[in-house]
């Protein structure tokens, strides 16, 4: 059954951040405008389906607006499906963006899609994964039918689905490699169930196929597509990246964004790079990462920020985002990577970080071949560092005390003591970072901001941050900062971005700096 909603989303703009992330207030005659005019805002936010094809779409889809009567509205492609509609073959549902919930329940709902998305969820395991999160197994899936209309096992089986169709459409690997790729143990089961869902067998809807797997980049490579709501500003976050890249493991040149990749045992590299004319950046990849297709995309948006609603941030960060509406956070692609490259920037400067975790790969990570001559390391794992001695890590020129860091963090991760796995509370996780020797409230924080994706981190002991506010404490910082929440890591990128065009905040002295340098 649709799910029943209230309020114009196109009055939304001022509003407080609720207003897009919990669907229950807006109603079907709202979501039907948001269809009207293609919104980009609602994009994955919601799916309309059509009775008269059956058929589900995003709000931006570019086929012929169907009439007010004959569409519901669903908040998931898996509530849509249970319904009976098949994925729309112009818009692809599977491509629509994310959603970056805030709310404490949604945190509940967005930990499973978190798992799903990534292919790590296991229905066998889920009494497990809410104990983990600290309620009850009934409880947890109640939120999670309120939050996306079904069940878990309903919400896996459309995930594998559109991960196969996006598959079928964008690729040319066989089926047999689509199906167990996409987490089916048996062809038969997947033939099946997309017969079922889809009414049309896989080699069918190949017969679609659209040119972007035809004109790959490079062989024995694949191609897939992410999208994002509109603006991106690339250029900044590619800036960022490109000025904190690690030798051997990761690279910027143009417009494109290079790295290598470890997920499990597989190994490879991935390109991304903004896809002309659409609201979505190409991703090309290495064949040897499909079988762990899922949760590579799901590092690729979390790195790029791509489940952000940059409208809705920027309007109720008002001029503070006037410059660069389209700025987002740049995530971790890899959590312990970036946590060891924060530690390595307590109070050096952003170059001298980058040439010690240079040095800190090339000693530790794992050479790897590619196509590319700037991608030959592996990203050291924490099990790697874990075993290894603190006069290892020091000979590089690392202090001790961060060496210290270095390995405290690594057997915290190893033993299970520390996740960055995004379950846990953001104030548990920065208290047991806190807890670490030679980690404190900066790096703790920022941490939490990059490797947790944490919208809501204001870095108050940011030596950049106090200057470009010219605050008397940070204690006054925090209070003035309290006016962006619940998006005050955005601000904290808009407030350094201030700072690189020499702007001040607020007309105060500046004060001698405490805490650490940006990393």
């Amino acid at each position: 059954m649709a799910r029943q909603f209230a309020k114009h989303p196109l009055q939304s703009k001022h509003r407080d951040s609720e207003r897009l992330n919990e669907m229950t207030i807006l109603d079907a005659d709202s979501c039907y405008q948001a269809v009207l005019t293609h919104d980009p805002r609602f994009d994955g936010v919601f799916f309309v389906g059509v009775s008269t094809t059956r058929i589900y779409c995003r709000t931006v889809c570019r086929a012929k607006t169907p009439q007010r009567k004959n569409c519901t509205f669903y908040p998931s492609a898996a509530a849509a499906e249970q319904a009976g509609f098949r994925p729309c073959l112009l818009c692809r549902p599977e491509l629509a963006p994310g959603n970056a919930r805030i709310d404490a329940t949604g945190r509940l709902a967005a930990a499973v899609a978190r798992r799903i998305e990534d292919g790590t969820f296991i229905e066998q395991h889920f009494e497990a994964l809410a104990q983990e999160l600290g309620v009850s197994d009934r409880h947890l899936r109640r939120v999670i039918h309120q939050e996306f209309g079904v069940s878990p096992i309903e919400l896996v089986q459309t995930q594998r689905l559109l991960l196969a169709k996006r598959l079928l459409t964008d690729t040319t690997l066989p089926i047999a490699d689509i199906a167990y790729a996409s987490g089916f143990n048996s062809l038969r089961r997947f033939n099946a169930l997309f017969q079922e869902r889809y009414r049309l067998n896989p080699s069918q809807l190949r017969k679609t196929k659209t040119a972007i797997a035809q004109t790959p980049v490079l062989q024995d490579c694949i191609t897939c597509e992410v999208a994002y709501r509109p603006p991106l500003d690339w250029q900044a976050l590619l800036k960022y990246l490109a000025g904190r890249t690690i030798a051997g493991v990761e690279t910027v040149e143009g417009d494109r964004y290079f790295r290598t990749v470890r997920m499990g045992q597989q190994q490879g590299w991935l390109m991304v790079e903004p896809t002309k004319g659409k609201n979505a950046l190409r991703v090309n990849l290495s064949l040897s990462l499909v079988p762990v297709l899922l949760p590579v995309l799901a590092r690729v948006k979390k790195l790029f920020d791509l489940t952000a609603e940059p409208q809705q941030i920027a309007a109720h960060l008002g001029s503070l985002a006037h410059h660069h509406p389209g700025l987002r956070v740049p995530g971790a692609f890899d959590g312990f990577e970036i946590a060891v490259r924060t530690i390595l920037g307590q109070q050096v400067s952003v170059k001298a970080a980058t040439t010690l975790m240079g040095r800190f790969v090339q000693c530790f990570g794992e050479p790897i071949t590619t196509p590319f001559s700037t991608l030959t390391y592996l990203t050291p794992t924490a099990d790697r560092i874990a075993q290894s001695h603190i006069n290892e890590i020091a000979t590089l020129g690392i202090f001790g005390t961060r060496a210290r860091s270095i390995l405290a963090l690594a057997q915290a991760l190893t033993a299970g003591f520390l996740s960055f796995n995004g379950e846990c509370s953001t104030e548990q996780t920065i208290a047991q970072l806190q807890e670490l020797p030679g980690i404190g409230t900066w790096t703790a924080h920022y941490i939490a901001m990059r490797v947790l994706a944490d919208p809501d981190i204001f870095l108050s002991t940011d030596f950049g941050i106090r200057q470009v506010m010219n605050e008397m404490s940070p204690k006054q910082m925090l209070a003035t900062a309290t006016q962006w929440q619940p998006w005050r890591s955005y601000a904290t990128l808009h407030l350094w971005k201030a700072l690189e065009r020499g702007e001040t905040f607020v007309a105060k002295p500046v004060y001698p700096p405490i805490g650490c340098s940006r990393v």
